[in-house]
């Protein structure tokens, strides 16, 4: 038995939402000391039926605070961020992440090597990264964030992407995967990233007491795990936008920063993105590095159009986001849709 989604996805927001608003509504006001921001993100095909392709990614992170809001205990890493914070900028903030991504083919039950079909695959790695907010107040942006994140960890059977899906089919009742002795070798994989983003307002809209905003981004990646160039933006619109980099990311991607409490305590927006990328190397499409393995014909181009819902009450925030995915190999079916539930919590002591 399967999700029909993507209604499964918008009922979590919806219980999320509820949920939140009874824990909190009781709340005293937020403390001022502040140890960063907690998420938990989760993409699954399944939020739309299906069980394919990049499958299930899973990414556990942390953000630090602002280096003028942080703790004394903190005190070692303020002193260290300045000492290598970008452009520069005082306001430079650490992030830290483990991650988890799955990529299956189509055919679940043929044990052969499917030819025509993408390799299995899992990528388990641990991430560092800096973020540099800078006020900019030209061609009407406000602010720009830089980030780089460096990417740590193995592509192969040591990922264990086949025990982690086998363990959640056998919990749900599905049908498991035959084919994962076929998956990609063990590699080490390296990744680097760096993205560049830029906001605007957010400005009024109407009905008055509603306000809209755009977040442009660019990018890009080297590694053997991923070498990529990316464009984009996404655009919100809602009640009380809070003034950040936009919703959330998908995980492979960069963080939004939070920067202390909304004005009026809640935030409820929606938001649509767009992105595209030249792909020069992908190594869950290209097979192993160093040798030889399953591959397939990679589509240098890829877009991605995404749209959501976020909404946030004092130290928490959640959002969904459905995201559509054009083909990323010769010889795929049809393009790739999966969900995103992405959870996050202030840690305010």
């Amino acid at each position: 038995m399967k999700w029909h989604i993507p209604l499964t996805g918008w009922l979590i927001f919806g219980l999320s939402f509820n949920s939140a608003t009874n824990a909190f509504a009781e709340t005293a006001a937020d403390p001022k000391i502040q140890y960063g921001t907690i998420t938990f993100q989760l993409e699954n095909d399944l939020f739309y039926g299906a069980d394919r392709h990049y499958t299930n990614g899973l990414r556990l992170s942390w953000v630090s605070p602002p280096p003028k809001d942080m703790p004394r205990e903190l005190n070692w890493l303020r002193e260290r961020l300045k000492l290598i914070g970008l452009n520069n900028n005082d306001d430079t903030r650490l992030g830290l992440a483990l991650a988890q991504e799955m990529y299956t083919p189509a055919d679940r039950r043929r044990t052969d090597l499917i030819l025509d079909d993408r390799p299995y695959a899992g990528w388990l790695y641990g991430a560092v990264s800096l973020h540099s907010k800078t006020d900019i107040r030209s061609n009407g942006f406000e602010e720009m964030l830089d980030s780089v994140e460096f990417d740590l960890g193995v592509v192969g059977r040591h990922s264990y992407a086949k025990e982690t899906q086998d363990y959640i089919h056998d919990i749900r009742l599905f049908e498991r995967f035959d084919g994962w002795h076929n998956q990609l070798k063990d590699e080490p994989g390296i990744l680097l990233m760096y993205e560049r983003k830029f906001r605007t307002g957010p400005h009024d809209a109407f009905p008055t007491n509603l306000q809209m905003d755009v977040v442009p981004h660019i990018g890009g990646s080297i590694g053997n795990v991923l070498t990529h160039l990316n464009l984009g933006g996404a655009a919100r619109y809602g009640y009380n936008i809070p003034h950040n980099f936009g919703p959330p990311n998908l995980i492979k991607g960069m963080r939004t920063l939070d920067d202390g409490p909304l004005e009026d305590g809640w935030s409820l927006y929606a938001f649509a993105g767009a992105e595209g990328r030249y792909v020069a190397h992908n190594i869950f499409l290209d097979g192993n590095t160093w040798q030889d393995s399953h591959s397939v014909d990679r589509e240098p181009w890829v877009a991605d159009l995404s749209f959501g819902l976020a909404f946030e009450y004092r130290r928490f925030k959640i959002a969904y986001t459905e995201v559509l995915r054009t083909r990323e190999f010769d010889g795929q079916d049809d393009n790739a849709r999966f969900g995103s539930v992405s959870l996050s919590w202030r840690l305010l002591y």
